[in-house]
């Protein structure tokens, strides 16, 4: 792929619902940004998810017994990207780790080494996977206005957090991601 690639991050159901134990509160906020980025990146967007291991090992067992409603399989509906990012025609990586960086996402960047990160939740998923891009020499933008946490307080700490790893991270917000396309 040519130009950066704009990785959303697990934008799905069991975040943007708010029956779900899992919400996230500006999940909304997040998706209106992201919607409107989304166009101006063309066929350079890859979605992931977070889905749930077949059969959870070492710290995981713990995790899902904290979490059993979650412990479904990948098609349950609750894993599904929500409706505005759902058949889009990109591609999907699903992982069952917080950090979606791996053998698949690498494989869906087809060879690209700029992302820009958007998505839930900026103080796991969002972070665990910047970090992981930026271990493998990634350059990784992270827009935070593109990000929703689980709380403010810890949205800003997860941004704070990325920041240190600068200039492999780069914190920075849909506005100025948008104005370097064109």
């Amino acid at each position: 792929m040519s130009g950066p690639v704009l990785v959303v991050v697990d934008m799905q159901q069991v975040f943007g619902n708010p029956a779900s134990p899992w919400f996230t509160p500006k999940f909304a906020d997040a998706e209106a940004v992201i919607a409107g980025m989304v166009p101006a990146f063309g066929d350079r967007v890859i979605f992931t998810r977070f889905i749930a291991p077949e059969q959870p090992e070492g710290a995981w067992v713990p995790y899902y017994q904290q979490w059993p409603f979650a412990l479904v399989p990948d098609d349950d509906p609750i894993y599904d990207l929500v409706l505005a990012f759902r058949d889009t025609g990109h591609p999907v990586v699903s992982e069952p780790t917080f950090g979606k960086w791996g053998p698949d996402l690498r494989a869906a960047l087809d060879g690209a080494q700029d992302v820009v990160l958007a998505g839930v939740s900026t103080d796991c998923c969002v972070l665990s996977t910047a970090l992981g891009a930026a271990d493998a020499g990634v350059r990784v933008r992270v827009a935070a206005d593109a990000c929703a946490g689980l709380s403010d307080a810890d949205h800003q700490r997860a941004l704070d957090a990325m920041a240190l790893y600068a200039p492999l991270i780069e914190i920075t917000d849909s506005s100025s991601v948008l104005s370097g396309l064109r």
